[in-house]
């Protein structure tokens, strides 16, 4: 098995035999090839013991680039291992934008003694980033950017370019100002050296170009890459001054950064969290998200207590209930999900959501017939009562209604007062289908059957 094509888990498990049997060696043969990126994936993915004498194996020279790349809470306790002179080592050969994502999580010793040796242009570029939003463009963006004069000649970019000798990672093409800085346009190298060096950069440039204002959110950047098929992007302030620019490796750590938030905000959790955290820091996190579950909890037994009669006479509603709830959250999630979806997009807004909500009612219309025809047929062979089976199909159609107009309302109105859907969505929606199906079908066998 290559290095290229071996697995994390095989990886993991070399790294742990090699550890047990204090073979070093073939700790550094296992991480020798690997990607910084490839390398903070396998700490994220050890206990802590195991972690810190990983990291201790870690070449120097590479150590910024995995900080880099790890999860805010492993940062800190790899940042905690070392000492201030293998801190200021393995940061000094960042650069602003790469710093300025630690930066914050180093000692303030050590943030303090590194402003101090930084020249006074790097100092002012760190602070400047740092003034930005952590969640926006100016955070992302990079200003190792290469900018010409609209009014020069090819030939004195060509110069210019090779007094330089080298070009910054991802540079594919030139951004294009004005005097005054102001961005005009982009000149891609390929339009660079393939036209006659006396032509003008004014004429060769591309001046539609969608610019990026620096206080947009992250979010937002990464979806305009995706819909214009972006490789880089000029990032300028409200007056159209060129700041730096985004390239695409950027966006990829945004999305996928974005798709774990969303994940784990589902289930109530921090998208930051180590994996092997210690556990009473661990079970503080999840116990208010247990709380507020159990309020909704308690909301839905009260409502079965208020038919405490009903179910004493008839056994079977207790035993269908649950029935009931389940369908109508199930249909409600999926609705959820992709509401949810579609707001993360900018896919819904006011013009449309009406549409969208017409539309889940009558999936869940459809839907909710089907199955409680079915659900309606198997009752009323299990227990031999008609009444039930019609009881049950009326309560399943009414919650599946419920749940595809909670589906869409719910995410739309939590984003109204600011909360993130994805966070809080799902608990709300379990509490109105759990209410609405326990009433409706306890309520409708209280009134008919009783």
């Amino acid at each position: 098995m290559t290095e290229t094509t071996e697995t994390l888990e095989h990886r993991l498990s070399r790294i742990h035999l090699a550890l047990e049997q204090e073979h070093l060696e073939r700790v550094d043969d296992v991480i020798a090839d690997l990607e910084p990126a490839e390398v903070a994936l396998l700490l994220e993915s050890l206990p802590p013991s195991e972690r810190i004498r990983l990291w201790e194996r870690v070449p120097q020279e590479v150590d910024g680039e995995v900080l880099l790349h790890v999860h805010d809470e492993v940062r800190s306790t790899l940042i905690d291992d070392m000492d201030h002179a293998e801190i200021v080592a393995a940061t000094s050969s960042l650069d602003t934008t790469d710093l300025a994502e630690i930066f914050e999580d180093l000692p303030q010793l050590v943030a303090e003694d590194m402003l101090r040796s930084m020249d006074e242009l790097q100092r002012t570029r760190l602070q400047e980033t740092l003034a930005f939003e952590e969640d926006s463009a100016g955070r992302l963006m990079r200003t190792d950017t290469i900018a010409v004069r609209a009014d020069v000649s090819l030939e004195t970019v060509q110069r210019f370019l090779r007094w330089k000798e080298a070009v910054p990672d991802n540079t594919h093409s030139l951004m294009v100002v004005d005097r005054n800085g102001l961005f005009m346009g982009v000149l891609s190298l390929a339009r660079l050296v393939a036209n006659d060096p006396e032509s003008a950069v004014a004429d060769l440039m591309d001046p539609e170009v969608d610019s990026i204002q620096v206080t947009m959110k992250s979010r937002d950047v990464a979806t305009l890459f995706q819909t214009h098929d972006l490789v880089s992007a000029p990032v300028v302030d409200d007056q159209g001054l060129l700041l730096g620019r985004i390239v695409i490796d950027d966006i990829v750590d945004v999305i996928r950064e974005h798709s774990e938030q969303a994940l784990m905000n589902m289930a109530g959790l921090d998208e930051e969290e180590d994996l092997f955290a210690p556990v009473l820091p661990s079970a503080k996190r999840r116990a208010v998200w247990l709380g507020i579950n159990l309020l909704t909890a308690f909301l839905a037994a009260w409502v079965i207590g208020r038919f405490e009669a009903a179910l004493d006479q008839l056994v079977a509603l207790a035993v269908l209930m649950p029935i009931v709830a389940s369908m109508g959250g199930i249909a409600g999630s999926q609705t959820l999900t992709l509401a949810i979806r579609g707001l993360a997009l900018g896919q819904i807004s006011r013009t449309n959501s009406n549409w969208l909500l017409r539309k889940e009612v009558g999936i869940a219309a459809l839907n909710g017939l089907l199955w409680a025809l079915v659900v309606a047929a198997l009752a009323v062979a299990w227990f031999g009562n008609l009444g039930i089976g019609m009881i049950i199909a009326a309560a399943l159609v009414i919650n599946m209604l419920a749940a595809g107009v909670a589906g869409i309302v719910i995410p739309l109105l939590l984003k109204r007062v600011g909360i993130d859907p994805a966070l809080s969505g799902s608990v709300v929606l379990t509490t109105v289908t759990d209410v609405v199906g326990f009433m409706s079908f306890l309520g409708l066998a209280t009134l008919f059957l009783l």
